[in-house]
């Protein structure tokens, strides 16, 4: 009997790399998904281009059109919420959710944040990297709760900073990364390895330090 595949929603602000990462790897069979919704803040997003092309079920909300945060982040998260979603995946989501709205989703809302967290929550991740002077750069797959990237932190890839790295190489080689990392954590989630049962929980086990790409696969 074959697996059921989870549904998942996406929400991205951007270009969204990081769903055409999730899209491959579910058309190439290895992703046992089935992608309700591709959502944005942003009629203009390339994510909303690249769902269409994939035959995914796309929505645009304009914040503009609403009184005020919360009312927009109700408004929105009720129509993936419609979608039938048991995953929310934000993937380059730029947006800080209301608490109320982000509490009704926990242990089912991920995002993927370019550092190393609880290193560098927020904009700007590869300069503050570099700035710093830090050996290594990364990026970090959590949970989502109402604090700004501050959710529990479910898997990490890591990559080293080298002398001649600029915030446009440090992020190139990152966003591949990435694009490997996120697609492997929604599987672990799909597959029932990851799950949530008041924290976040990997074959039967908390997840006491973040997971590597090596333990996803």
């Amino acid at each position: 009997m074959s697996q059921p595949l989870l549904k998942v929603a996406v929400l991205a602000s951007g270009r969204g790399s990081n769903l055409a990462a999730l899209i491959a790897v579910r058309e190439a069979g290895t992703l046992p998904v089935d992608m309700v919704l591709v959502g944005s803040d942003k009629a203009s997003a390339g994510a909303l281009r690249l769902a269409e092309a994939a035959h995914i079920p796309t929505l645009s909300l304009n914040p503009k059109d609403y009184p005020d945060r919360p009312s927009f982040d109700r408004a929105l998260f009720a129509r993936v919420a419609a979608s039938g979603a048991e995953l929310l995946v934000l993937a380059g989501f730029m947006r800080v959710i209301d608490a109320a709205v982000v509490a009704e989703w926990e242990g089912r809302a991920i995002n993927i944040h370019p550092s190393l967290l609880p290193k560098y929550p927020g904009l700007h991740t590869h300069r503050r990297c570099l700035e710093a002077g830090d050996s290594e750069h990364g990026a970090s797959v959590h949970y989502v709760t109402a604090e700004l990237d501050g959710g529990p932190v479910v898997a990490q890839a890591r990559i080293p900073v080298g002398p001649g790295d600029t915030e446009a190489s440090l992020a190139e080689r990152l966003l591949a990364e990435e694009h490997r990392l996120l697609p492997a954590v929604v599987g672990a989630i799909a597959r029932g390895r990851l799950r949530w049962d008041g924290e976040a929980m990997f074959d039967g086990r908390p997840v006491a330090v973040p997971l590597t790409l090596a333990q996803l696969s």
